[in-house]
């Protein structure tokens, strides 16, 4: 597509064309703003292109072969001993990202009135982006350029060669051993999906439990539905080096001064991601920036009161909808009366493992950190009946509360379908919605997320009790 040319000046210049830079578009033109975007690859950002959307596609994949295989479910199907079709599982992974990312298509927003920009951008002063040989002059900014993933410092890795979230949803066979180095949402999410699928997969966290910042008896429930996979987990275990043997990859680690080598044929990386800002020239608009991306202020205004950033450019947690929200939030704060704050956001995320692992607010940690006294209220899903119909009985709903009121601090759900039930919870929390209030609201029978008002009327019947005399 070809850059239109350049205008005199616009109300919004938007550098990055994720979910943060569409968002910030979008409501850029509910304010009637003139705006350009400009973007280096394609529209959609890595949500689209090697995040979420590729990585559930394989996920959802990985699920159907699981459940064909040998599920509970399905006796007729006990007997399912038919390989993989990785090249079909891929084809479908292309199609439903070519699918969604339709609605992307730079067209609908020229069609809109926006002016989109297809190069890179760097900052020329405080009011200008040049954006390939155009200069874009500019009343307000917002940078949305997202990460990347983290590279290696891995003696022997770079020179070996291994995949990132970037690169992995280009294989074109099964690797018959996978190598994952990081215990976080994507390792683990992956680990599970190419071990479903086929692959013998070795999976090596350098802390004591996968998923560090959720509660310890989820992470104990991901590392037996690991197991249970057949990925084989190394725990407080470090990656010492790289190197090739025999035409394989081979992981040297240590752990406990015990030394281990384990031969692949694929390695993934997924340590983290660092923010893309090395080719913005951030120094020429007087914007600060450190080793986690752009500072911005509780109102996501940069050094330069011009500019602002949205999504992993600045934030510290790294969410598709986190960078969505916080787009409008810029653009709103920028040019409206709005205030809204980054640092209030109620944010729930989901890890897409089997069972999904959700959270919302505060754990029961953080509470007593903040000498906040709570308590917990827990539901085991295979006390919950549509959970137990489904033959996905693993896991628990928890939502903790804080101490002598009815008010909802947060909750950690493990389950099947996780992912949709922290949304419900979201929409409490964020009414302001008390567990008394909770406990009388009626959810459709059965349903896996009657596990949420199982927990409210707990909480009554402990109330009961207690003010007996």
């Amino acid at each position: 597509m070809t850059s239109p040319r350049a205008q005199p000046a616009y109300d919004l210049v938007v550098v990055g064309g994720g979910p943060a830079g569409l968002a910030a578009i979008d409501a850029a033109l509910e304010l009637g703003l003139r705006c350009a975007l400009v973007e280096r690859d394609r529209l959609g950002g890595n949500s689209l292109q090697t995040g979420s959307v590729p990585s559930k596609s394989l996920i959802r994949s990985a699920l159907a072969v699981e459940s064909a295989r040998g599920s509970q479910l399905f006796e007729a199907m006990r007997g399912f001993a038919g390989g993989v079709d990785f090249a079909a599982v891929m084809a479908r992974m292309r199609t439903i990202r070519a699918r969604i990312g339709e609605f992307h298509a730079p067209e609908r927003l020229t069609a809109r009135g926006v002016e989109v920009f297809f190069c890179d951008a760097r900052f020329v002063d405080p009011r200008s982006v040049a954006a390939g040989a155009a200069t874009l002059s500019f009343k307000k900014a917002v940078v949305a350029t997202g990460a990347r993933p983290a590279q290696s410092d891995i003696p022997g890795l770079a020179q070996l060669g291994y995949l990132t979230s970037s690169t992995i949803f280009d294989l074109a066979e099964l690797p018959h051993r996978l190598g994952v180095i990081g215990g976080g949402p994507l390792g683990c999410e992956l680990a599970q999906a190419f071990a479903r699928l086929g692959s013998r997969v070795s999976i090596i966290q350098n802390e004591p439990k996968f998923l560090p910042e959720e509660e310890r008896d989820a992470a104990e429930l991901l590392s037996l539905s690991l197991s249970r996979d057949g990925v084989e987990t190394r725990l407080n275990t470090t990656v010492t080096g790289a190197r090739a043997k025999h035409g394989a990859r081979v992981i040297d680690t240590t752990n406990n001064d015990v030394h281990a080598s384990i031969e692949v044929d694929q390695i993934l990386l997924s340590v983290g991601r660092v923010p893309n800002v090395e080719a913005l020239d951030l120094g020429a608009a007087a914007i600060d920036v450190d080793a986690a991306g752009i500072r911005v202020d509780e109102h996501l205004r940069t050094s330069n009161a011009r500019v602002y950033a949205a999504g992993d450019v600045c934030m510290r947690r790294q969410f598709t909808n986190v960078a969505a929200r916080t787009g409008r939030m810029a653009v709103r704060n920028a040019f409206g009366a709005a205030r809204a704050r980054h640092d209030r956001l109620l944010i729930p995320w989901c890890t897409y493992t089997d069972p999904e692992i959700a959270h919302l607010g505060l754990h029961a940690r953080e509470a007593r950190e903040q000498g906040i006294p709570v308590k917990t209220y827990t539901i085991l899903m295979q006390d919950v009946d549509r959970a137990i119909i489904d033959a996905q009985d693993r896991g628990f709903v928890k939502i903790h509360v804080r101490e002598g009121t009815d008010e909802i601090l947060g909750a950690s759900i493990v389950a099947a379908r996780a992912s949709e039930m922290i949304n419900e919870m979201s929409v409490i929390m964020n009414a302001g919605i008390g567990m008394r209030a909770l406990a009388e609201m009626l959810h459709a029978y059965p349903a896996q997320s009657d596990a949420i008002r199982q927990a409210a009327v707990a909480f009554r019947l402990n109330a009961a009790v207690n003010s007996r005399p």
